[in-house]
């Protein structure tokens, strides 16, 4: 007779197995001599139903490899007070034959390779998604570097540009190009200066002037009558939309000729003494 070490154990629980007899069948024949339920049993060991159906009908090519069946065997075993060292030797004995397979083979062989494999597929695409989502951070980051160093360079050429250089004692063309004009009119101003600039009009014409530090001495429509007098820092930028409009032009008492600066009625041009 078999000593159990379960001293609580039904009476002939503890009997070896029989002939042939398979360890699923020997839990089987107990479970049912006890008359407990399958669905109580699974609860209690925490393994699937399924797989404890499989268990007792030594179904060993369904379940997992081998040391998880002899870790569900013993378990089994226990609950029901059956030796499971003899159901661990008993299988042992028949697992090759049943399945064709060495009892201590690997997970390679076993159907929870399927599972590892999947576990690995969805860790490549987890790591693909991180993959992507760096690289799009990473093109964000250059498209905002390259936009915040175009508007660094468009604001440093226009301080540039803004910058006023002193021009020799003459009358230099500037640019044919139109100008915007400033619809604000300016009255003469009267600034500490050497420098001395009037303008008489024949008719009603714009007149935009500015000083040699680009500040702006008269804008907008001007009329006819009285001389416009401008004292200011030169070089004086001059813009006439309508040149012709212009009678004379004078600088420090020095009449300026309009017409070589004038191209196609217009004319823009700076004075320097």
């Amino acid at each position: 007779m078999e000593i159990n070490s379960n001293s609580n154990a039904p009476t002939g629980q503890g009997l070896p197995l029989g002939n042939g007899q398979k360890p699923g069948e020997r839990l089987r024949q107990v479970r049912l001599s006890q008359k407990r339920d399958l669905v109580d049993i699974a609860r209690e060991l925490n393994i699937p139903e399924r797989q404890l159906v499989a268990v007792e009908a030594d179904d060993y090519k369904s379940l997992p490899e081998p040391a998880f069946v002899k870790g569900y065997l013993r378990s089994y075993a226990r609950l029901l007070g059956v030796d499971a060292n003899a159901l661990v030797a008993r299988f042992d004995e028949i697992y090759t034959s049943d399945t064709g397979r060495p009892s201590q083979h690997t997970l390679t062989d076993s159907p929870l390779r399927p599972l590892a494999r999947l576990h690995r597929t969805r860790n490549r695409q987890n790591w693909k998604w991180l993959v992507w989502v760096f690289l799009i951070l990473l093109g964000m980051s250059v498209i905002y570097g390259l936009y915040a160093y175009l508007k660094r360079s468009q604001s440093d050429a226009a301080v540039v540009s803004s910058e006023q250089v002193a021009e020799p004692a003459v009358a230099v063309p500037v640019s044919t190009a139109p100008a915007p004009v400033q619809v604000q009119t300016l009255p003469i101003v009267q600034a500490s200066s050497a420098d001395r600039l009037q303008i008489q009009l024949g008719k009603n014409a714009e007149v935009l002037i500015k000083d040699g530090k680009g500040k702006t001495l008269m804008s907008g429509q001007q009329t006819t009558g009285q001389p416009l007098v401008i004292e200011g820092t030169s070089p004086f930028g001059i813009t006439l939309p309508d040149a012709t409009a212009v009678s004379s032009l004078s600088l420090n008492g020095e009449t300026i000729d309009v017409k070589p600066y004038t191209v196609n009625g217009r004319a823009e041009f700076r004075l320097s003494r």
